[in-house]
């Protein structure tokens, strides 16, 4: 007598590659066995295209070094068009040995959950990471792109250890390190898609404790940016202090309270 359905399914799920005896199931004539047949086919399908995603981003980071001792640092940002917030910037420097990282993708490709995972194994398996904050009052003053410039430099001379090489997910940064500016680097580069997931977890973080004190902006579910419901809030409760004074509507606002004041 052969086996279940729900045997084959069972012995499907826990294998990882193509078997001698799967021959029998190919050949098996059972609708439900052709199911998870398929459906086994199918993992299999993704899991080869999550390797060879992870084989090329590696393979990309490596043609920045001249040998295997040299180390490169991956730099991007979370937050440029929010009209609250900081705008928080990380700098990675992964191990050679990458497939604890298997999966890592741009951070906006991957779900909330999948983010946290990932901040805690490139923060346990990274020779160094750091991550920075730079504030609202900073933006309004330098502007947001040099605000963010300026963070991803701080981000560079946080690290533990000085890379020989920097890629930065398109900037160009004012550092002494070689460096490169990489259009789209957070799909290209398992570095810069590692410093994007520490940036965008950590920005998430801080957006959902600014929501405890201001519940009524939404934070917790816009991250500053300015949907619908937080420019009704904004019409209704006015700007904070986190509010980019530099951002529209923000900044007609704080002109028109200016104006109210001169009268």
């Amino acid at each position: 007598m052969g086996k279940t359905i729900k045997e084959i399914s069972v012995a499907l799920n826990e294998a990882q590659k193509y078997q001698a005896w799967m021959k029998e199931i190919e050949e098996d004539g059972r609708a439900g066995v052709q199911k998870v047949w398929k459906q086994w086919n199918n993992r299999m399908e993704k899991e080869k295209k999550k390797q060879e995603e992870h084989d090329s981003k590696v393979k990309f980071d490596a043609s920045f070094l001249s040998s295997a001792e040299q180390l490169l640092a991956g730099i991007d940002e979370a937050g440029r068009g929010p009209l609250a917030g900081p705008v928080v910037t990380a700098a990675v420097i992964l191990p050679k040995n990458c497939e604890k990282f298997l999966g890592i993708n741009d951070s906006k490709q991957l779900t909330k959950k999948a983010r946290e995972e990932f901040v805690s194994i490139i923060k346990e398996h990274a020779l160094a990471y750091a991550i920075h904050f730079q504030s609202a009052k900073v933006i309004d003053e330098l502007n947001i792109y040099e605000a963010t410039k300026q963070s991803m430099k701080k981000s560079v001379e946080n690290l533990g250890i000085c890379p020989d090489f920097c890629i930065v997910d398109a900037m160009q940064l004012p550092i002494e390190i070689p460096q490169s500016s990489i259009i789209k680097g957070d799909a290209k580069s398992l570095s810069i898609a590692a410093a994007s997931i520490l940036a965008k977890n950590a920005r998430d973080e801080y957006m959902e404790q600014l929501h405890e004190k201001y519940p009524v902006y939404g934070f917790d579910q816009n991250a500053g940016y300015g949907t619908k419901q937080h420019l009704e809030a904004l019409e209704e409760y006015g700007y904070i202090e986190e509010h980019r004074k530099s951002f529209e509507p923000i900044k007609s606002m704080v002109e028109a309270k200016k104006e109210r004041v001169l009268i």
